[in-house]
């Protein structure tokens, strides 16, 4: 049957993120930000020497680190936010059929199955989760020193400086996959994204 003259067009966009998903990423990016920028400062001596200022430096990384799960544990109030976590937290069949396709570097997306997360959405944000305790952790073994033996600060050094640098690769993946996708940015920025687009990318949402 034919769509009615006077029934109204179909939706051109589609609700991808509320306000706490939103807020939540915007807070989270400022406060890696912060932490990344001056951990350089603090290992690179050409930018410590450019900064200056290295006690400054380490209470602003010291601060930053220490406020970066606030945001995410606030956004818990939100029910949009909590099923977005439960959706992360979920890998299914489609998944492994995602991952199949990123690792032949077929870039058809009929062959990259997604819901609302695809799959390396899924597994960069168990990973970022995860390192961002350990480097919370053996960051607070490095602060408070008086509290644990040296042989404890010492791997806790050795861990929290690799494991920065590997977030540092990790974080400047994700920011480059981000810039190769405007509508992705358009989600985030304005809740919102074009229904073709997340038809395309992810077939298997339903709004």
């Amino acid at each position: 049957m034919p769509p009615r003259a006077d029934a109204p067009p179909a939706a051109t966009t589609v609700r991808r993120f509320g306000p706490a998903q939103r807020w939540a990423h915007r807070v989270t990016a400022l406060l890696m930000g912060v932490c990344v920028a001056t951990a350089a400062c603090l290992y690179l001596p050409q930018l410590a020497q450019l900064v200056g200022r290295r006690a400054l430096v380490v209470t602003l990384h010291q601060w930053s680190g220490l406020l970066l799960p606030v945001p995410v544990l606030a956004a818990l109030v939100s029910r949009a936010f909590r099923a977005d976590l439960g959706r992360l937290n979920r890998f299914g069949p489609h998944d492994r059929v995602w991952l199949r396709a990123a690792l032949r570097r077929d870039r058809d997306p009929a062959s990259r199955p997604a819901g609302k997360f695809n799959a390396g959405q899924k597994l960069y944000a168990a990973w970022i989760a995860g390192a961002t305790l350990v480097m919370l952790g053996t960051g607070l073994l490095m602060w408070f020193t008086h509290l644990t033996p040296l042989v404890w600060r010492t791997a806790a050094t050795f861990v929290h400086d690799w494991l920065a640098l590997t977030v540092g690769i990790v974080l400047a993946g994700h920011v480059g996959m981000a810039l190769a996708d405007p509508e992705a940015r358009r989600g985030l920025r304005t809740g919102s994204v074009g229904r073709e687009w997340a038809e395309r990318e992810h077939p298997l949402w339903r709004p």
